[in-house]
């Protein structure tokens, strides 16, 4: 079998790759004509972020069986056009990992003793050192904002510069962040207390601009900032004045809203310290991603199960036929669930009825737990892992089944609970293979789970549909669709919309406003 080796992976990963016994092709970047052209004489593709992967590269690709990324962001593959085309998408979550936290690291200790700005002004041939005045990070707070793989890595090893560490992630549990010497608090307190801050969280629609004017003013004076994330947690504009106007003592940034990025108003800052994106830039980083991804395009082509699958869990023959509609269907549910929550979840269980019952359901709990965590912690998470994510996050997996079967022969519900709230929905497939919203809390309905959507608890009474078309119409916002289910009239009830686009806060709090509307969220799958 051939693979196709892009933007130059490192040579051990192509080690791996032939003493399989495949033979390799390695060059450098491609683009999409030239990469269109080659693919359909090839078995497997691996990139890293040069070459995009779009679907009309894929077009004619009928051999290609997986493309593996050597790195974690996975936003140059189209893997949607992937999953179509039955191609298996891998990437390599684990290898740059301590790269990245020795990056963090390297950034904090160069903020706090100004080293980049006292060594461009002595290569300037001037000599000085009050004006370079540091600080210790000896009994100094390092606030963590996201407590997973790299988070963590960043906490064991401030611990031996003998700082206080605090984090803010709802989703890891007292005791991890115990054993790790970590004390979870809310995210306003982590602000206030720390004196430095450091970002280890996904770019998700909810963390977007996490870090804003507002949330920057709560920093204590004089504190620091580090991002070695995603670029667009925080709002640069509002960065630039918190430091500008001496609220913030300093930033040091790895990444940035957009990439690659040359000139900003952050650059003319003296208190900034920025690089080019090099968190994973370290050779064994470079090493250790080219190998775990070429180790799973062997597994894929000898026919073994794979360790980081992006896209679909490894099914094979009839089983994968039987369950592909049903595993879109559970990491709808799942998503649909998460977004609903407020706070970490605690419990989280699966049941199916009917048909399915006769079925193994791990891969429809993967796909469950996948689409649940996904809206929390980003692209990492994959059928694979999730599992493990969600057990070292404290999440209680169950699984239920019978071969009852009701309207439909198969229902599929859901459950999750928190500490204060919890949401049982249930789905089902239609004929034409589309999941569908059957049930929330009790509530009969039929409803698409896709794209936009507006969930609404109300009082059943008349005047409240209209006043609710009116607060979206009126910022030009198309509605799609409506469900509408009740148990008793007169009673509480849950309206769901669909709708074209997004919606702005403007109109949730317009929503929130109509007499007999107890909350509004808006999801989006």
């Amino acid at each position: 079998m051939k693979v196709l080796a892009l933007d130059d992976i490192d040579v051990q990963g192509i080690k791996v790759l032939e003493e399989a016994g495949l033979e390799v092709e390695a060059r450098g970047k491609m683009k999409e004509e030239e990469l269109k052209e080659a693919l359909p004489s090839f078995d497997a593709l691996i990139v890293r972020s040069g070459t995009k992967v779009t679907a009309s590269a894929l077009a004619g690709a009928k051999k290609l069986k997986i493309i593996g990324r050597a790195g974690v962001g996975i936003d140059n593959i189209d893997v949607d056009a992937a999953t179509e085309k039955g191609i298996l998408v891998v990437n390599a979550p684990e290898g740059n990992t301590v790269a990245a936290a020795e990056h963090t690291l390297a950034l904090m200790l160069a903020l706090a003793r100004n080293i980049p700005q006292a060594s461009n002004l002595l290569k300037q041939g001037v000599w000085e050192k009050k004006k370079f005045l540091g600080v210790e990070l000896r009994h100094k707070t390092l606030g963590i904002l996201g407590l997973g793989k790299i988070g963590s890595e960043v906490a064991r090893r401030a611990r031996a510069f003998d700082m206080r560490l605090i984090a803010y992630d709802p989703y890891v549990s007292p005791e991890q962040a115990e054993r790790l010497g970590v004390t979870l608090l809310p995210l306003e307190e982590v602000l206030k207390q720390a004196d430095f801050l450091t970002l280890h969280l996904p770019l998700t629609r909810d963390t977007y601009h996490l870090l804003d004017r507002e949330k920057l003013l709560l920093l204590k004076q004089g504190a620091r900032l580090l991002n070695v994330a995603r670029g667009g947690i925080v709002d640069e504009q509002a960065l630039y004045e918190a430091l500008a106007s001496g609220h913030l003592a300093g930033a040091a940034l790895d990444v940035f809203e957009e990439e690659p990025l040359t000139d900003s108003p952050l650059f003319k800052l003296d208190n900034v310290i920025v690089t080019p994106h090099l968190g994973a830039s370290t050779a064994e980083a470079q090493v250790a991603v080219a190998v775990e991804v070429a180790q799973d395009v062997v597994r894929c082509l000898r026919g073994e199960p794979v360790l980081n699958a992006v896209n679909i869990p490894v099914l094979r023959g009839q089983a994968l036929e039987t369950l592909r509609p049903y595993l879109k269907l559970v990491e709808r549910l799942g998503s649909f669930l998460s977004q609903l929550m407020e706070g970490p979840i605690l419990e989280a269980e699966l049941s199916t009825s009917g048909e399915l019952a006769q079925h193994e359901l791990s891969p429809l709990t993967n796909a469950f737990l996948k689409g649940l965590l996904r809206p929390l912690l980003g692209e990492t998470v994959n059928y694979v892992n999730a599992p493990v994510v969600a057990r070292k996050r404290g999440i209680r997996v169950r699984e239920n089944k019978t071969r009852e079967m009701g309207y439909y022969t198969t229902v599929i519900s859901a459950t999750v609970k928190g500490r204060r709230e919890g949401y049982t929905v249930a789905g089902a497939v239609n004929q034409r293979g589309e999941p569908r919203l059957v049930g929330l809390n009790g509530y009969g309905l039929d409803a698409e789970l896709e794209g936009h959507m507006l969930v609404i608890p109300h009082i059943d009474k008349p005047r409240i549909v209209g006043p609710v078309g009116l607060a979206i119409g009126d910022y030009g916002i198309n509605i799609a669709g409506m469900q509408v289910g009740r148990r008793e009239a007169g009673g509480e009830a849950v309206m769901i919309l669909r709708i074209d686009s997004e919606v702005p806060r403007e109109v949730l709090d317009s929503i929130r406003q109509v007499d007999g509307v107890l909350d509004v969220r808006y999801l989006c799958l």
